[in-house]
């Protein structure tokens, strides 16, 4: 559910009847007209987009027990492109969709490669990969020395190989299994005398550390590689939303068309009947009568009121992981005294930090440094009250241009932070009529 509401409009309507019911006696025909005009707002993925946005406002801080080594990784940490504060904020918003996410620290296939030369002559180092919790498939772990360990990881991925057309790659989807010391992966091939799929080893090899270089980092911790999503509530929400706006685009659609009715007309069975502004029906019939049958709109108003209600639960269940928990005046004081009070954001950047810190570690364990160091990631976001929390989605959401201001002015004046007699055209009045902020430049019209 989570990865189709991530896939926006398109994949909500390809997964058809799982998330968008047809209803008993609804013709076929009319049901795929209201699929195919069905249309996502998307709470879901605007929650997860902000909110993980929220520690990444701010660069990320880089400890001075970083090796010069590893640092000069950070700026491409995947070989990708990509630098260390983007993908962990990619991690981040992965772990708050599906509530568990992990950073595999992998190596280059080097085979025949015997010196440290060798290997920066080849440009190999080892790198970072996001694996998503929709991937990952099964593990084995025990407890070594009091900490529990893997003994081996299986996920699934995506590779792309060249063909024998220039033009086109072949994307391949393949299990990779890690156990300490050494990796496999397998590919399905069709085993034509059974006529079924098999998974069989495609290649294999061996690894230089005597660990899994995986980190998992988790949305809401229940147990050792076990989570939940942060958002799940969130998700069974927007697909509600998604069907009651259905609804109300279903209903829309009726109140608009009326029905004509005639009653005892006595017209001849071969006479039609114009209808039109300058056109009128008459009829010998005392009890004739000729009218539209309109929709009284009462399932209008309250199919609208139904989809606010739920925009507004969706925006607290948002709000909610931005919230401190009661007993602290301030987030500074929060972080200055004790993990319990800090909000349910914060303490997953507070694991994701540990995570990339124990990844840095792996890097180091890979290049032979003797400690990886440490980064900081900011956390000082929490806000007092869900007025105040929601708020804060509401202007992000504003910012980034999914939201006018104007109604941005409604809802915080909604929740009481606007006093209810300031008037949004006076306010744009006032607005316009300010001093431009220093460094702007006013334009007259």
């Amino acid at each position: 559910m989570i990865t189709t509401l991530l896939g926006g409009t398109a994949a909500m309507r390809q997964a058809g009847k799982t998330y968008l019911p047809q209803w008993p006696n609804e013709d076929g025909d009319f049901y795929k007209n209201r699929q195919n005009t069905a249309t996502l707002f998307p709470a879901f993925s605007r929650t997860i987009e902000v909110l993980s946005g929220k520690p990444f406002s701010r660069p990320i801080t880089t400890g001075e027990d970083i090796p010069k080594s590893i640092l000069e990784m950070f700026e491409d940490i995947d070989l990708q492109g990509t630098n260390m504060h983007s993908f962990l904020a990619n991690v981040c918003e992965s772990a708050l969709a599906f509530g568990i996410a992990g950073i595999l620290v992998d190596y280059p296939h080097s085979e025949g490669v015997k010196t440290i030369a060798e290997e920066k002559a080849l440009g190999l180092r080892p790198y970072f990969v996001k694996i998503e919790g929709n991937s990952l498939l099964d593990f084995k772990s025990k407890r070594i020395n009091g900490y529990e360990v893997f003994t081996q990881l299986r996920f699934v991925e995506m590779v792309s190989e060249e063909t024998e057309n220039e033009f086109k790659e072949s994307i391949i989807e393949q299990v990779r299994v890690l156990d300490i010391g050494s990796w496999r992966t397998y590919r399905k091939k069709r085993n034509d005398t059974k006529g079924a799929d098999e998974w069989i080893l495609h290649d294999e090899g061996k690894t230089s550390l005597d660990k899994i270089p995986f980190v998992p980092i988790y949305g809401e911790k229940i147990g050792f590689m076990q989570s939940r999503p942060p958002m799940a509530e969130l998700s069974y929400l927007n697909v509600e939303h998604w069907q009651s706006k259905s609804d109300q685009q279903t209903i829309l659609h009726v109140a608009r068309v009326p029905v004509l009715f005639g009653r005892r007309l006595g017209l001849p069975d071969d006479e039609s009947i114009t209808i039109g502004a300058a056109c009128a029906v008459l009829s010998e019939q005392e009890d004739a009568d000729l009218k539209y049958v309109e929709h009284t709109g009462k399932a209008i108003e309250a199919g609208r009121t139904d989809l606010q209600d739920l925009k507004d639960m969706m925006l607290q269940i948002g709000a909610e992981l931005l919230v401190v928990k009661p007993g602290r005046i301030t987030v500074a004081q929060t972080m200055a005294e004790d993990e319990s009070g800090t909000c349910a954001l914060q303490r997953i950047v507070g694991d994701l930090q540990d995570a990339a810190n124990q990844a840095l570690q792996l890097l180091a364990d890979w290049i032979k440094e003797p400690q990886g160091g440490h980064i900081s990631i900011f956390r000082d976001f929490g806000a007092a009250t869900l007025a105040e929390a929601s708020a804060d989605i509401l202007i992000e959401m504003n910012v980034a241009g999914t939201l006018s201001n104007e109604t941005l002015f409604t809802e915080i004046q909604r929740r009481g932070m606007i006093s209810p007699d300031v008037k949004w055209k006076e306010e744009q009045e006032k607005i316009k009529s300010q001093p431009p902020k220093p460094g702007t430049t006013q334009l007259s019209a």
